[in-house]
């Protein structure tokens, strides 16, 4: 089976009628389209609306762009000194080694910026990059981002890791991908082994939206990043319709937490263009969070937050537990007085 590029791809594997694929057809002209060999498997038979259906098939609710939705919602171009890098807080830069992905989630805050062919750093770019990283002492973590990291060779991504241990101050490096649930089958011993160096700590972050994506082909290849000694976190992007649910998220960190990743950032959905039926509201989601709270444990609480529109960084967006009086809410939303 091959991967899917177009509308008429998704028709042709059957997980869009031709009607549905004509409706898509000028949401699919500006923000791209893939699936993976694996997904397509996954997927063929799912319904319309099913958790994973709806987070790579097109739908016509893309071609709505609110008004408040901007093409670089996060603003990284704002923070870009250098070509593949942002600088957004003193302690860490972003690396962009490419901007191509194995899919292209339809809720994605780059999606204006990613695509089939996305860009890649030259060797000239990239090594201007890594200088970047050199000549700034305060850079502590280099997170590799993009696009997808782990679609680079192992030969690729052991030479970036490589160049970022021999940097004395970068004390860690952290990998962004969607690859262990979306391709599970890329992440081999040698892609693995490439994310390892003396002298840096090397963590992989995994975005993860829905319980059903830990399948046993994902579970495995989050087995083979954990039994290396990769410490693996979570990534989830809390959407309407898919997961803006108590019990499906305590199903989903309960599952994450089972194979060794810890639940890390419950991002509110960024104000990308054409995902507005994507977001819930801010207060849904703090009602979520405080109803997590008394569902599961701290190893399976993530931090919701809200990234702040023009570049200005990642706030909590939970709601506050300790009230003006001094008074403390329990899990069950009873309230009792602190004296310290």
């Amino acid at each position: 089976m091959k991967a899917a590029h177009s509308v008429s791809d998704l028709v042709a594997s059957g997980l869009m009628t031709p009607e549905a694929g004509a409706a898509v057809a000028g949401v699919a002209e500006r923000y791209a389209v893939a699936l993976t060999p694996y997904l397509l498997e996954t997927l063929a038979g799912a319904p319309e609306g099913d958790p994973l259906h709806a987070q790579y098939i097109p739908s016509p609710e893309e071609a709505y762009t609110a008004p408040s939705e901007r093409a670089d919602p996060i603003g990284d171009h704002a923070h870009s000194p250098v070509k593949g890098i942002v600088h957004r807080y003193p302690d860490r830069v972003l690396l962009k080694p490419l901007h191509a992905c194995a899919v292209y989630c339809r809720f994605c805050f780059r999606r204006e910026m990613v695509g089939p062919g996305g860009e890649a750093l030259s060797p000239v770019e990239l090594t201007a990059a890594l200088d970047y990283v050199r000549a700034h002492g305060e850079v502590w973590e280099v997170v590799i981002t993009g696009g997808d990291p782990f679609l680079l060779s192992p030969r690729r991504l052991a030479e970036i890791v490589g160049a970022l241990a021999e940097i004395g101050h970068v004390g860690v490096v952290r990998l962004h991908t969607r690859v262990p649930v979306a391709d599970p089958a890329r992440v081999t011993p040698e892609l693995v082994a490439a994310l390892k160096t003396d002298g840096l700590a090397s963590w992989v972050a995994v975005h993860v939206n829905h319980a059903a994506e830990l399948t046993a082909e994902a579970r495995a290849a989050l087995a083979r990043l954990a039994d290396a000694g990769i410490p693996l976190l979570s990534q989830t992007v809390l959407l309407k319709g898919v997961n803006d649910d108590a019990a499906v998220l305590e199903a989903l960190f309960r599952a994450l937490v089972r194979n060794r990743v810890k639940p890390y950032y419950l991002h509110h959905p960024d104000l990308a263009p054409g995902t507005s039926h994507f977001r819930p509201s801010i207060a849904e989601g703090q009602a979520l969070v405080k109803d997590l709270r008394g569902r599961v444990s701290g190893l399976c609480q993530p931090t919701y937050v809200l990234d702040i529109p023009g570049g200005h960084g990642k706030a909590p967006a939970a709601a506050a537990w300790i009230a003006e009086d001094g008074t403390v809410e329990d899990f069950q939303g009873n309230r009792h007085r602190y004296e310290p």
